[in-house]
């Protein structure tokens, strides 16, 4: 790693102060010394680049901090929550009997499967979902969708709960 600083320092003599602050009497002139320091590396730095750099293992895409984790989280919870309410509307099922009936299990799974490798493909490939942006549907817009249907997803669940009735009474 190159590491190029500059340092410049100005010091400023009073004649007859000896090294002491004298406030007895006014100075007369001002002696000015500058000192420039200046040191360059021998070989030209590149800039860094504009964009984050996309790991391409699928550990460094699903670690905490990767960029696939809390997206695909978001994508599944998105399909989840329309899905929970698209059935308690049709069927008049809660959420709590979806999840326990075996055909909601079955669904949920192949549903997570298809979608996290429909997420991950891309991802391991070098493309990153910021590249893919457009001006309305854009990264940014989808981790906060799917961070407020997270949101819809428990308080769906917690309503169940509570008041011991799907949210959705046909």
């Amino acid at each position: 790693m190159m590491t190029i600083t500059s340092f410049v320092g100005v010091a400023v003599g009073l004649p007859g102060a000896g090294g002491r602050f004298a406030a007895r009497s006014p100075p007369k002139t001002l002696h000015r010394r500058a000192v420039a320091v200046r040191a360059q590396a021998d070989e030209p730095s590149t800039p860094p680049p504009n964009k984050p750099k996309v790991g391409t293992s699928i550990w460094v895409a699903l670690a905490f901090s990767g960029s696939a984790s809390e997206r695909i989280n978001g994508r599944l919870t998105m399909v989840g929550f329309v899905t929970a309410l698209a059935v308690e509307v049709g069927r008049g099922d809660g959420l709590l009997s979806q999840l326990g009936s075996g055909t909601g299990q079955a669904w949920f799974a192949y549903t997570v499967a298809v979608l996290s490798m429909a997420s991950l493909v891309p991802l391991l490939h070098g493309e990153s979902a910021e590249g893919r942006a457009g001006a309305i549907m854009n990264a940014n817009a989808e981790l906060w969708n799917g961070r407020f249907a997270m949101l819809g997803l428990v308080a769906l669940a917690a309503t169940e709960i509570i008041t011991g009735a799907p949210f959705i009474n046909v």
